[in-house]
């Protein structure tokens, strides 16, 4: 049997950083697989005027590593944690570590350095494993919601967060944020069967993921609820305050493939609301 892929955490000098800390410790001996901590020196230290530096940057990251490394086994004693100090751009580097781990959990202040405000974003666009977001003094929330909107992205995103509401015994919250219609009418355009059915339309797909899960899953609680009022951001942010975790897809059925995080994971992601899981496609390979 192959050892399982550990959880990666990304690290800095941040109270962030350490929530991320402490949120992965506890998923990875929930879990029972290693947890990898891992710190950056970010790639601006490459350039010849500060090289000389490099080594004293090197150190203060391995003693980094080394206080996270105490305070999670102290937090999960028996955790199996291994330490990583990494070179490079910071989203690309944690990027790139993803492909061995089974989730990377990063907090959502930037790198204490200022190089980098946006790191979670990035991490979120490059990593090939989910990406969890965890804020500073997020309170343990209940429940779970996943945002759906009928794409490839978001049934992947609900089988994730079932699977999480049933593990921890959560209920399920499956939010379909949709405004479409309501533009229209606002615009003073009548209100016409066309819109009418275009509702009806994504209520079927609304449904249809409620009843599959409830087939999956028997004795887990599910809600299916329609918002047609606010943008998908914001109901999502909305319906979250209070909640245990958020799941999103990377990228909803209006985005464009080059994109690899969409407007509305990108735009929670800003400001996330509760510890936030943003899942990843999983890539075909031809046979």
């Amino acid at each position: 049997m192959a050892p399982a892929k550990p959880i990666a955490v990304g690290i800095s000098e941040t109270s962030a950083a350490n929530a991320a800390l402490m949120w992965a410790a506890a998923r990875a001996n929930r879990l029972h697989c290693p947890l990898a901590v891992v710190n950056v020196v970010d790639d601006r230290w490459m350039a010849a005027e500060v090289l000389p530096y490099l080594e004293v940057l090197r150190e203060s990251g391995l003693g980094l590593l080394k206080e996270a490394g105490e305070k999670a086994t102290a937090a999960q004693p028996g955790l199996e944690v291994s330490l990583q100090l990494l070179e490079g751009g910071v989203g690309a580097a944690l990027g790139d570590y993803s492909k061995n781990a089974s989730m990377l959990v990063i907090g959502t202040s930037g790198h204490n350095r200022g190089a980098l405000k946006d790191r979670a974003l990035q991490a979120a666009a490059t990593a090939e494993c989910p990406v969890a977001v965890i804020g500073d003094g997020q309170s343990e929330g209940r429940g779970i919601l996943v945002g759906v909107d009928g794409s490839r992205e978001a049934t992947q995103a609900v089988a994730f967060a079932a699977a999480e509401a049933d593990a921890l015994g959560e209920e399920l919250t499956i939010l379909y944020a949709f405004t479409g219609p309501n533009r229209w009418i606002a615009a003073g355009l009548p209100q016409s069967s066309f819109a009418t059915h275009v509702v009806e339309e994504e209520r079927i797909v609304l449904s249809e993921t409620e009843a599959g899960l409830r087939q999956d899953y028997p004795d887990l609680a599910v809600h299916a609820v329609m918002e047609t009022v606010l943008e998908p951001a914001d109901a999502l942010l909305r319906a979250a305050a209070g909640a245990r975790l958020l799941v999103l897809g990377s990228r909803g059925k209006g985005g464009f493939g080059r994109f690899v995080l969409g407007s509305t994971a990108h735009a929670v992601l800003t400001q996330p609301p509760c510890p936030t899981v943003i899942t990843r496609m999983h890539k075909q390979h031809d046979g």
